[in-house]
């Protein structure tokens, strides 16, 4: 029916901006959004939603990205390492979920978006560290679990990096969020080479998804300093 479709198709839109605005504005919970939307309002094979998140959300983190790297807020110092142990992580994840069911990996993404959500919201009046720690070995532990999940359900990972970056490593939210899309880029991207050639990508719908996706985190970013942590 064509009332169905454009009715559907204008949701997805509103979806789409809505996000970008969280990326944005948050540095996470993209892919978290991005999957559901487009399984759901789009009415895309579970599987193949997943594999077009992560274009979509790198793409659209990318933007952010050369937004938060003019103000100065992304520090190499952590999301170097993060990334590393990330791109690999996804890359296997991916690998992985080749052999996976795509309803399945839908379940998973649902128990994985609980465990962040309860956490951030216990300690979300706690006080971040006043000074900047050394993570050490949790870097490569948390970028290595955040690249698996990114590869397994699609998630590009900002929802558990900025919690940990804010919470363990003293950053204040804007550094977090720039760091955190810079290591949801490299994250998607070797998410997405894992999967290369096994999934058929309408690219069309991606890119326009990815678009609408992209003036949202513009609009999320603008109000990253006016917004209390």
């Amino acid at each position: 029916d064509i009332t169905i479709w454009l009715y559907m198709t204008a949701l997805a839109a509103v979806l789409a901006l809505l996000v970008g605005l969280t990326l944005g504005l948050l540095g996470g919970g993209g892919s978290i959004l991005t999957v559901p939307v487009i399984a759901y309002s789009l009415r895309v094979d579970p599987k193949v939603a997943i594999v077009m998140s992560l274009p979509i959300v790198g793409g659209a983190s990318l933007v952010g990205v050369a937004r938060h790297w003019r103000l100065g807020n992304i520090d190499f110092r952590i999301a170097v390492p993060f990334g590393a142990a990330a791109m690999i992580g996804a890359f296997g994840g991916a690998r992985l979920a080749r052999f996976l069911d795509g309803g399945l990996q839908l379940t998973l993404l649902a128990v994985v978006m609980l465990g962040p959500a309860v956490s951030v919201f216990r300690d979300a009046h706690l006080e971040p560290r006043r000074e900047r720690a050394e993570l050490g070995a949790a870097v490569i532990v948390i970028g290595a679990v955040t690249g698996v999940l990114t590869g397994v359900v699609g998630v590009g990972g900002g929802f558990l990096l900025v919690p940990a970056l804010v919470l363990l490593a003293g950053l204040s939210m804007q550094h977090a969020v720039g760091t955190s899309l810079f290591v949801i880029v490299l994250n998607t991207v070797a998410g997405y080479a894992g999967y290369h050639g096994s999934v058929t990508v309408p690219w069309t719908l991606v890119v326009q998804f990815a678009g609408l996706t992209a003036i949202g985190i513009l609009l999320g970013s603008s109000f990253t300093t006016r917004v209390p942590q």
